[in-house]
Protein backbone atom coordinates (compact mmCIF):
# COMPACT_ATOMS: atom_id res chain seq x y z
CA UNK A 1 0.00 0.00 0.00
CA UNK A 2 1.46 3.80 -0.81
CA UNK A 3 1.89 6.24 1.41
CA UNK A 4 -1.02 8.60 0.52
CA UNK A 5 -3.33 5.62 0.73
CA UNK A 6 -2.01 4.40 4.33
CA UNK A 7 -2.00 7.98 5.18
CA UNK A 8 -5.92 8.59 4.03
CA UNK A 9 -7.04 4.77 5.69
CA UNK A 10 -5.49 5.90 8.95
CA UNK A 11 -7.57 8.43 9.09
CA UNK A 12 -10.58 6.71 7.63
CA UNK A 13 -10.55 4.72 10.85
CA UNK A 14 -9.91 7.45 13.01
CA UNK A 15 -13.38 8.76 11.56
CA UNK A 16 -14.82 5.42 12.48
CA UNK A 17 -13.55 5.24 15.66
CA UNK A 18 -15.25 8.60 16.13
CA UNK A 19 -18.62 7.41 15.39
CA UNK A 20 -17.99 4.70 17.71
CA UNK A 21 -17.10 6.63 20.37
CA UNK A 22 -20.04 8.79 19.61
CA UNK A 23 -22.54 5.81 20.59
CA UNK A 24 -25.51 4.49 20.94
CA UNK A 25 -27.39 7.38 23.42
CA UNK A 26 -26.03 9.97 20.53
CA UNK A 27 -28.03 8.12 18.17
CA UNK A 28 -31.16 7.10 20.43
CA UNK A 29 -31.07 10.74 20.79
CA UNK A 30 -31.43 11.56 17.15
CA UNK A 31 -34.31 9.20 16.44
CA UNK A 32 -36.38 10.45 19.31
CA UNK A 33 -36.99 13.60 17.32
CA UNK A 34 -38.73 13.01 13.86
CA UNK A 35 -36.44 15.28 10.82
CA UNK A 36 -38.19 17.89 9.58
CA UNK A 37 -38.94 17.28 5.98
CA UNK A 38 -37.95 20.47 4.53
CA UNK A 39 -34.53 20.13 6.46
CA UNK A 40 -33.44 16.66 5.28
CA UNK A 41 -34.26 17.97 1.84
CA UNK A 42 -31.40 20.56 2.15
CA UNK A 43 -28.36 19.83 0.21
CA UNK A 44 -25.75 18.74 2.70
CA UNK A 45 -22.25 19.92 2.65
CA UNK A 46 -21.32 17.64 -0.94
CA UNK A 47 -23.69 17.84 -3.98
CA UNK A 48 -26.42 15.48 -3.94
CA UNK A 49 -25.96 12.69 -6.19
CA UNK A 50 -29.42 12.87 -7.74
CA UNK A 51 -31.25 11.01 -10.86
CA UNK A 52 -35.28 11.76 -11.89
CA UNK A 53 -36.87 14.71 -12.49
CA UNK A 54 -36.42 17.90 -9.90
CA UNK A 55 -40.21 18.34 -9.78
CA UNK A 56 -41.19 14.40 -9.24
CA UNK A 57 -43.89 13.92 -7.00
CA UNK A 58 -41.94 11.54 -4.67
CA UNK A 59 -38.10 12.37 -3.31
CA UNK A 60 -36.54 9.31 -2.03
CA UNK A 61 -33.44 9.45 -0.09
CA UNK A 62 -31.37 6.44 0.38
CA UNK A 63 -28.50 6.41 3.08
CA UNK A 64 -25.79 3.38 1.71
CA UNK A 65 -22.41 1.79 2.97
CA UNK A 66 -20.97 0.48 0.16
CA UNK A 67 -19.72 -2.57 1.87
CA UNK A 68 -22.79 -2.81 3.28
CA UNK A 69 -24.62 -5.92 1.50
CA UNK A 70 -27.93 -5.25 2.14
CA UNK A 71 -27.19 -2.09 0.53
CA UNK A 72 -25.60 -4.38 -2.68
CA UNK A 73 -28.74 -6.35 -3.06
CA UNK A 74 -31.06 -3.49 -3.12
CA UNK A 75 -28.79 -1.81 -6.06
CA UNK A 76 -28.42 -4.89 -8.04
CA UNK A 77 -32.12 -6.41 -7.27
CA UNK A 78 -34.64 -3.90 -6.85
CA UNK A 79 -33.20 -0.39 -7.87
CA UNK A 80 -33.36 -1.00 -11.58
CA UNK A 81 -36.95 -1.73 -11.26
CA UNK A 82 -37.37 1.34 -9.13
CA UNK A 83 -35.49 3.50 -12.06
CA UNK A 84 -37.69 1.93 -14.85
CA UNK A 85 -41.19 2.56 -13.32
CA UNK A 86 -40.36 5.41 -10.78
CA UNK A 87 -37.27 7.25 -11.85
CA UNK A 88 -37.48 7.32 -15.49
CA UNK A 89 -40.93 8.07 -15.81
CA UNK A 90 -40.77 11.29 -13.54
CA UNK A 91 -42.62 9.71 -10.16
CA UNK A 92 -39.71 9.64 -8.06
CA UNK A 93 -36.50 11.99 -7.63
CA UNK A 94 -33.65 10.03 -6.05
CA UNK A 95 -31.06 10.80 -4.05
CA UNK A 96 -28.23 8.18 -2.96
CA UNK A 97 -26.41 10.00 0.34
CA UNK A 98 -22.83 8.60 1.50
CA UNK A 99 -23.08 6.65 4.76
CA UNK A 100 -19.82 4.70 5.06
CA UNK A 101 -19.69 1.85 7.86
CA UNK A 102 -16.22 1.78 7.80
CA UNK A 103 -13.31 3.13 6.02
CA UNK A 104 -13.48 0.60 2.90
CA UNK A 105 -16.50 1.65 2.28
CA UNK A 106 -16.16 5.45 2.91
CA UNK A 107 -12.92 4.69 0.11
CA UNK A 108 -15.62 3.31 -2.08
CA UNK A 109 -17.94 6.29 -2.14
CA UNK A 110 -14.58 8.62 -2.62
CA UNK A 111 -13.50 6.51 -5.85
CA UNK A 112 -17.24 7.01 -6.71
CA UNK A 113 -17.17 11.05 -6.08
CA UNK A 114 -13.46 11.17 -7.92
CA UNK A 115 -15.49 9.37 -11.11
CA UNK A 116 -16.89 12.38 -11.40
CA UNK A 117 -20.76 13.42 -11.29
CA UNK A 118 -22.06 12.42 -14.53
CA UNK A 119 -20.19 8.69 -13.96
CA UNK A 120 -20.93 8.38 -9.84
CA UNK A 121 -23.90 6.06 -10.18
CA UNK A 122 -22.21 4.00 -12.87
CA UNK A 123 -19.33 3.55 -10.60
CA UNK A 124 -21.92 2.79 -7.72
CA UNK A 125 -23.01 0.25 -9.31
CA UNK A 126 -20.06 -1.48 -10.36
CA UNK A 127 -18.40 -1.14 -7.01
CA UNK A 128 -21.84 -3.08 -5.68
CA UNK A 129 -22.20 -5.64 -8.18
CA UNK A 130 -18.44 -6.50 -7.72
CA UNK A 131 -18.62 -6.24 -4.16
CA UNK A 132 -17.76 -9.58 -3.04
CA UNK A 133 -14.48 -9.15 -5.54
CA UNK A 134 -13.14 -6.03 -2.71
CA UNK A 135 -15.67 -5.86 -0.03
CA UNK A 136 -14.78 -8.96 2.00
CA UNK A 137 -11.00 -9.72 1.34
CA UNK A 138 -8.04 -9.42 2.83
CA UNK A 139 -6.24 -7.35 0.65
CA UNK A 140 -9.20 -5.13 -0.54
CA UNK A 141 -6.81 -2.41 -2.37
CA UNK A 142 -5.47 -4.70 -5.34
CA UNK A 143 -9.27 -5.09 -5.88
CA UNK A 144 -10.51 -1.46 -5.98
CA UNK A 145 -7.66 -0.50 -7.95
CA UNK A 146 -8.27 -2.86 -10.40
CA UNK A 147 -11.74 -2.31 -10.66
CA UNK A 148 -11.24 1.11 -11.04
CA UNK A 149 -8.66 1.11 -13.90
CA UNK A 150 -11.47 -0.20 -15.05
CA UNK A 151 -13.69 3.17 -14.81
CA UNK A 152 -11.09 5.27 -16.32
CA UNK A 153 -8.60 5.19 -13.27
CA UNK A 154 -5.01 4.97 -13.60
CA UNK A 155 -3.02 4.22 -10.44
CA UNK A 156 -2.21 7.72 -9.62
CA UNK A 157 -5.75 9.30 -9.79
CA UNK A 158 -6.57 6.77 -7.95
CA UNK A 159 -3.54 7.20 -5.16
CA UNK A 160 -5.05 10.77 -5.52
CA UNK A 161 -8.27 10.21 -4.65
CA UNK A 162 -7.95 8.38 -1.30
CA UNK A 163 -5.31 11.36 -0.28
CA UNK A 164 -8.17 13.69 -0.56
CA UNK A 165 -8.74 14.66 2.69
CA UNK A 166 -11.41 16.69 2.57
CA UNK A 167 -13.19 14.78 -0.03
CA UNK A 168 -13.29 11.97 2.91
CA UNK A 169 -13.98 14.99 5.55
CA UNK A 170 -17.17 16.13 2.65
CA UNK A 171 -18.43 11.89 3.14
CA UNK A 172 -17.74 11.86 6.97
CA UNK A 173 -19.91 15.33 7.32
CA UNK A 174 -22.78 13.60 5.56
CA UNK A 175 -22.67 10.47 7.54
CA UNK A 176 -23.00 12.75 10.48
CA UNK A 177 -25.55 14.71 9.43
CA UNK A 178 -27.60 11.23 8.54
CA UNK A 179 -27.09 10.17 12.22
CA UNK A 180 -27.33 13.33 14.08
CA UNK A 181 -30.45 15.23 12.60
CA UNK A 182 -32.52 12.42 10.74
CA UNK A 183 -31.37 9.02 12.77
CA UNK A 184 -29.90 7.11 10.61
CA UNK A 185 -28.17 4.48 12.29
CA UNK A 186 -28.11 1.88 10.21
CA UNK A 187 -27.92 0.78 6.12
CA UNK A 188 -29.86 0.90 3.99
CA UNK A 189 -32.23 3.93 5.25
CA UNK A 190 -34.72 4.97 3.17
CA UNK A 191 -36.56 8.48 3.42
CA UNK A 192 -39.81 8.79 1.60
CA UNK A 193 -41.10 12.17 1.21
CA UNK A 194 -39.43 12.67 4.88
CA UNK A 195 -40.95 9.30 6.14
CA UNK A 196 -38.37 7.08 7.85
CA UNK A 197 -37.85 2.87 6.51
CA UNK A 198 -35.29 1.09 7.86
CA UNK A 199 -33.59 -1.89 6.07
CA UNK A 200 -33.73 -3.42 2.36
CA UNK A 201 -36.99 -2.77 0.96
CA UNK A 202 -37.98 -5.26 -1.81
CA UNK A 203 -39.90 -3.96 -5.23
CA UNK A 204 -43.42 -4.54 -3.59
CA UNK A 205 -42.62 -2.86 -0.51
CA UNK A 206 -41.57 -0.06 -2.69
CA UNK A 207 -44.67 0.01 -4.44
CA UNK A 208 -47.11 -0.19 -1.47
CA UNK A 209 -44.80 2.90 0.08
CA UNK A 210 -44.90 5.02 -2.61
CA UNK A 211 -48.23 4.53 -4.26
CA UNK A 212 -50.13 6.80 -1.38
CA UNK A 213 -47.91 10.01 -2.70
CA UNK A 214 -49.22 8.93 -6.62
CA UNK A 215 -52.87 9.33 -5.93
CA UNK A 216 -54.70 12.21 -7.59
Amino acid sequence: MSISRRTVWKRAVALVAVTAAWGADGLMSARAQAPAPEEMMKPGPMTEAVQGKADAPITLIEYASMTCSHCANFDTQVYPTLKAKYIDTGKVRYIMREFPLDPLAAAGFMLARCAGDDKYFAMIDVLFKMQGQWAFVKEPMPALLAIAKQAGFSEKSFNECLANQKLLDDIDAVRQRGAEKFGVNSTPTFFINGQIHRGEMTIDELDKALQPYLKS
